[in-house]
């Protein structure tokens, strides 16, 4: 799977948006097919048009804060690649570091939210609202250990 500083740098290398639709596509491609057994309710996205799916783990060994690792799938192809995107930020961070990410600046680089229907742009809203609630939840639940 491709770093999110691999992905900045890709973006900036395509000039034309379809070529642009087209790497969000392959990107969604690496994604690791989540099997149908975590294709559940409570593991669905509130928010999104498409179905899309989210798990995580938490590895609270680190002395510096837990550390969360995401597991994403969608059922519909641009809606995969922006849970890559959105995977390749955010998976293996610090859950400190998942609450203060700014998506918004990582969006605006890419040129995503201008360039996606309102629809989508609302469900990686709230793909993002997802996974920075379970960070701070696990912030939460460190704090009480």
């Amino acid at each position: 799977m491709a770093t999110v500083q691999q992905i900045i740098e890709d973006f900036e290398y395509l000039d034309d948006w379809e070529d642009r639709y087209r790497y969000v596509i392959e990107l969604g491609r690496t994604l690791e097919p989540m099997p149908d057994a975590d294709k559940t309710d409570a593991n669905k996205v509130q928010g999104c048009v498409s179905q899309v799916w989210l798990t995580y783990t938490v590895d609270a060994s680190d002395p510096l804060g837990p550390i969360l690792n995401f597991k994403g799938d969608s059922d519909a192809h641009i809606v995969r690649g922006l849970v890559a995107i959105m995977l390749a930020a955010c998976s293996g961070q610090r859950a400190s570091e998942i609450v203060a990410f700014d998506e918004g600046a990582l969006f605006s680089r890419l040129g995503l939210i201008e360039h996606l229907t309102p629809q989508r742009a609302n469900g990686l809203k709230s793909l993002v609202a997802r996974i920075k609630r379970e960070a701070r939840a696990s912030l939460e639940g460190s704090a009480v250990s």
